[in-house]
């Protein structure tokens, strides 16, 4: 690891069930990210299936509910996308993709415009500068009902930190 921040990349990990996920990203919350600088990324399949009818009673199923709120808005055009996430900060839907995505990566991706999400899940993860055999694995993992948590850590320490947490949390595919 290096110590330019302003170099480094995003910090991600999949996690397989709600509580593990939940644990990570209230870590990343108490240790002062704020929530707009996590990633999120699931089916909507995952998000009914981890978060059920009533996501609401947490910090993590509120911004998976806000995407998919977003989503039913959206109607698919580049116009409606980028007027949606102004609206709400920075949580969507992909229509014809199935995926909630909240946080700087929804924003990358609506700014890339539907015609930038013809490749998939995969084209969507690599155009928002994740690499394409990290987006790969994710993209199984998504697919399978699985939570994908990232942000930019702000110090080598924090790096340091949250690798050692989500694997304590049965976090997988852990990638910076």
């Amino acid at each position: 690891m290096t110590n330019d921040r302003d170099n480094a990349g995003m910090m991600t990990a999949m996690f397989r069930d709600r509580d593990s996920a939940e644990r990570a990203y209230n870590e990343l919350r108490s240790r002062g990210y704020d929530k707009d600088n996590i990633n999120v990324v699931m089916s909507d399949d995952a998000r009914k299936r981890h978060f059920g009818d009533n996501p609401e009673n947490t910090e993590l199923g509120n911004k998976s509910l806000e995407g998919a709120g977003a989503g039913s808005a959206i109607g698919g055009t580049l116009g409606a996308i980028v007027g949606a996430v102004a609206a709400i900060g920075t949580s969507i839907a992909i229509p014809g993709l199935g995926l909630i995505v909240a946080g700087p990566l929804a924003a990358g991706l609506a700014g890339a415009g539907a015609g930038g999400l013809t490749g998939g899940l995969i084209g969507a993860l690599v155009g928002a500068g994740i690499p394409e055999e990290r987006a790969k694995v994710y993209e199984s993992g998504i697919k399978e009902g699985n939570i994908v948590l990232g942000f930019k850590p702000e110090t080598d320490e924090d790096a340091r930190y949250f690798e050692t947490h989500f694997q304590s949390n049965r976090g997988e595919h852990i990638y910076y």
